[in-house]
């Protein structure tokens, strides 16, 4: 994640030493500091909603050590979806409460504020209906199992029935854990879960849809290739085999085209993560992959796309290689095994 710690006194600027320190290892945080209390490792800012301006299309958090009501203010103007919207936490600057209050289950800030309570010695305060009385949140579990929510209205109309204690409805294409107690398999119920990749599957008169973030692009290039060229062949994949572009987690690829100016653009374009394996790693994966001559000769592997693919995923490959004007695309998709113990990883 790329986090944003945002301070405004003394003491905030120490505990935002202190927050850089806890989440720094797994995460990118950077520090802004107002401009009386600062020092040579932070930004400095004079207006905090400008600076919250600049940076909010590209963070995914803010930590704001300081009053509710700046916070709020601060990011107010920005703010789109509950979607697309980025974690925001709160904390006093003397450290004793980690509040979240935006985006608590898709984007993290519940789980963060868990993490920062953890470490710092502070108590996250949680306002999440279903987080503060331990109940099943059908937000929570779809980022905990990287599923994408098809509908916030029925989202928020289950949990909202499991508040009032009615039984959801559950139905997968996949295995999974226990269910909770909210949740059940028999019996007739009018809301309902159903995870899968048709969202036209309606097995409750109100059935929330989630799809499986679980596809893994595994993409050759010529060296020089351009993004529009990449992303024209992928289209073209995803299209030909009905797969939307929401699935894919990740890309993966040949280690020497990590820095692959338009591979890394395409990536960046989209918010793809890329993984990258050396010509050894591929060549140990076992499969049926198609075989180039050419390919072994140049980059010490025979086929790019299919095996990096299919080593990503950890899963099994759906579609071949197919190429186009320098490119190869393969995809695969990694096995789902849904989890209702699972912390959302940040």
């Amino acid at each position: 994640m790329n986090i944003a710690v945002f301070s405004v006194t003394e003491n905030g600027r120490q505990l935002s030493l202190r927050v850089r320190e806890l989440l720094g290892g797994e995460h990118k945080v950077s520090r802004y500091c107002f401009h009386k209390h600062t020092d040579d490792d932070s930004a400095v800012f004079w207006n905090m909603g400008s600076m919250v301006g600049r940076l909010f299309e590209r963070s995914d958090a803010f930590i704001f050590v300081c009053a509710c009501g700046i916070a709020v203010r601060a990011i107010a103007p920005y703010l789109g979806t509950k979607a697309d919207d980025p974690a925001v936490i709160v904390m006093d600057d003397s450290g004793k409460y980690v509040i979240p209050v935006l985006s608590g289950h898709i984007g993290g800030a519940n789980r963060l504020a868990e993490i920062l309570s953890e470490g710092l010695g502070s108590t996250a305060v949680i306002t999440t209906a279903t987080d503060s009385g331990g109940r099943f949140s059908p937000d929570s579990f779809a980022a905990a199992n990287d599923l994408i929510i098809t509908d916030f209205k029925a989202a928020k109309e289950i949990a909202a029935e499991v508040l009032d204690d009615e039984k959801i409805g559950f139905s997968s294409a996949y295995q999974h854990s226990g269910l909770p107690s909210e949740l059940t398999e028999f019996g007739v119920c009018r809301t309902g879960i159903c995870v899968g990749t048709n969202i036209d599957e309606k097995p409750f008169p109100v059935t929330l849809n989630l799809v499986p973030r679980n596809i893994v692009l595994g993409i050759g290039c010529k060296k020089g290739i351009s993004a529009d060229a990449i992303n024209s062949a992928v289209n073209d994949v995803l299209k030909k085999n009905n797969i939307d572009i929401n699935r894919i987690s990740e890309v993966a690829t040949i280690d020497i085209k990590k820095d692959e100016e338009g591979l890394c653009d395409f990536c960046s374009r989209f918010g793809f993560k890329m993984s990258t394996y050396s010509a050894e790693e591929l060549m140990k994966v076992t499969g049926d992959f198609d075989s180039s001559d050419f390919v072994l000769e140049t980059t010490g592997a025979d086929n790019v796309c299919e095996r990096s693919a299919v080593l990503c995923s950890g899963g099994k490959l759906i579609v071949k290689k197919f190429a186009a004007d320098g490119v190869t695309v393969a995809v695969a998709e990694k096995t789902v095994y849904l989890d209702f113990e699972r912390k959302m990883q940040l």
